[in-house]
């Protein structure tokens, strides 16, 4: 029994320096659920309560990153009140000045940051929005553009500022917003403000149904060229009537006699197998080019 004292207590040693371990670990990065410490994020079951995530959300999309979304390269992003709050990234990526569209969002580095806050919290004013875009652009300086999840309001500044200042309709600039920030979500009073702004710049907008978008709606690249919504001159055309390629005009290689199936007969026979007998070319004739 002696003998195996010093086992026993070095076991136990063991088994104390785990559950300490295994207690820092659970105050460093607990179960969001139940609380305990257990790979949740794996499937793995809580050995305390028995807590284990549904397979479904296992591993679930992040659909909040420290990064704003950069919608116009090296110029624009988008992004939420946590994206604003993170000083050092916004550092990190060159930003200078802020555009909060939540008049109750606080300012919080005013010290860092040029900030431009929308007073009214009820109607986005677009104009008032772009005039400071536009400022930015010109000054060469890099803008935050934000709200508290960057999925209603500050898209729409976007949208309405890619509207007035690229000359793009209004679904045209949603889809460039939407493509790089998946989680937007216009509220329909926020959509129809942006339709009458697009009708205050065109003229004229349509009632646009915003879900779903399919992938083969994504629009061009962002820069030259990029076609108005309304142009369909240079739209590929499907669905037009071709003409077949079996009724395309093929010359007869077997001449106008040549018969199918069984009817044929041994001299028409004998005519396709020696077509196939390779003919040197004579004089009059020029050989293909292989270049």
């Amino acid at each position: 029994m002696n003998v195996l004292d010093p086992f026993a207590g070095c076991l136990s040693g063991i088994g104390n320096q785990h559950r300490r371990a295994m207690r820092k670990r659970e105050r460093e990065n607990p179960c969001d659920v139940c609380g305990h410490y257990h790979k949740y994020e794996e499937g793995e079951v809580c050995g305390v309560c028995g807590h284990r995530v549904p397979a479904a959300l296992a591993r679930p999309i992040q659909q909040c990153s420290a990064f704003p979304s950069e919608i116009v390269k090296d110029f624009l992003y988008l992004g939420s009140y946590d994206n604003a709050s993170r000083r050092e990234i916004l550092k990190t990526l060159g930003v200078t000045h802020v555009l909060n569209t939540v008049p109750t969002c606080q300012n919080l580095y005013k010290n860092s940051f040029t900030y431009h806050c929308l007073q009214d919290d009820k109607s986005l004013q677009f104009d008032d929005a772009i005039q400071f875009l536009e400022k930015c652009d010109k000054d060469k300086a890099r803008v935050l553009v934000h709200c508290m999840l960057g999925k209603n309001r500050s898209p729409a500044i976007v949208i309405a500022y890619l509207m007035k200042c690229k000359g793009w309709r209004f679904l045209q600039s949603y889809q460039w917003v939407k493509d790089r920030r998946p989680t937007v979500e216009l509220s329909p009073a926020i959509h129809q403000q942006l339709l009458e702004y697009e009708r205050k710049l065109f003229g004229s907008s349509e009632a646009i149904n915003l879900q779903p978008l399919l992938p083969s709606e994504s629009l061009p690249s962002f820069g030259f060229g990029f076609p108005k919504a309304g142009d369909t001159s240079s739209a590929p055309m499907f669905n037009q009537p071709t003409t077949s390629i079996l009724e395309r005009s093929i010359p007869n290689a077997f001449g106008n006699d040549f018969v199918f199936g069984a009817e044929r007969n041994i001299g028409q026979r004998m005519m396709e197998t020696n077509a196939f007998v390779v003919v040197p070319p004579n004089a009059s004739e020029t050989p293909m080019d292989s270049s």
